[in-house]
């Protein structure tokens, strides 16, 4: 399976982008071995959705944890979607 992402390992974590061209139906449910922050550095509309939970907007700036082994999505806004990611 191709990832819906790009990524670049950087110092203490990850940078990932989704592009706006990504398919969403590629955005998946998944789980994560590990705890993880993000910190959203550029997107507009994009969400984040936990497990029995309402999606929450990304907003740029902010940050979301995520525990491990938690079910979560990305949903697609517009534009691209650039997270740094810290385990």
């Amino acid at each position: 399976m191709v990832k819906p992402y790009l990524e670049l390992k950087v110092r203490n974590g990850k940078i990932r982008v989704f592009r706006d061209s990504v398919n969403e139906e590629d955005l998946i449910w998944h789980r994560d071995k590990k705890d993880r922050t993000l910190i959203v550095l550029e997107g507009v509309g994009w969400q984040l959705q936990l497990d029995n939970e309402e999606p929450k907007d990304l907003l740029e700036g902010h940050s979301y944890s995520i525990d491990k082994m938690e079910y979560h999505r990305i949903i697609k806004g517009t534009g691209d979607l650039v997270v740094r990611i810290y385990e």
